[in-house]
């Protein structure tokens, strides 16, 4: 929408969306994206960690609900995160703690298609070499690790804007 002198604009007609822009310009530092990952580690993990005080807390009188429970809760919390989140939002939980997003190479919303991609067809090309799809994005210039380069993705260090 565009704002002319003659006709306001209202608030709740108000889009929300990333404007393209060189994504080069604003990719995200290797060393952010690794605090990203560690915030959605430390999510994760709290779960079960949570679980255990509570079963020390009770004396393990509900261990065996206590302990699945919470590494069921973990499981889905960790699906959630690394599918859902960033398919609706470009974002795991550490990205949107850090300031970070997914974009595509040109700048533009990422699809839903092509972060599902990324974060599980590249994820698991990324977790079978080691690690070493995740290492390449400290190395190129363009900062993409190789789950970037399979669904044509840069992460970028931004936030969406409301377009006037």
């Amino acid at each position: 929408m565009t704002l002319t002198a003659d006709r306001p604009i209202e608030r709740s007609s108000q889009k929300v969306q990333s404007i393209e822009f060189p994504a080069n310009e604003l990719r995200a530092p290797f060393a952010l994206r690794c605090v990203a990952f560690l915030i959605d580690y430390m999510i994760v993990i709290a779960v079960p960690v949570l679980g255990l005080i509570l079963d020390r807390l009770t004396d393990g009188d509900t261990a065996k609900i206590s302990h699945s429970t919470s590494w069921l809760i973990a499981a889905l919390l960790a699906v959630s995160n690394i599918v859902i989140f960033p398919a609706l939002s470009g974002q795991t939980m550490g990205m949107m703690l850090s300031g970070l997003r997914i974009v595509r190479t040109d700048g533009a919303d990422a699809t839903v298609s092509r972060i599902i991609v990324r974060n599980t067809v590249g994820y698991l090309i990324t977790l079978v070499t080691g690690g070493l799809g995740f290492l390449i994005a400290a190395f190129t210039p363009r900062g993409r690790a190789l789950h970037d380069y399979i669904a044509n993705t840069i992460v970028v260090f931004g936030k969406k804007r409301v377009l006037k």
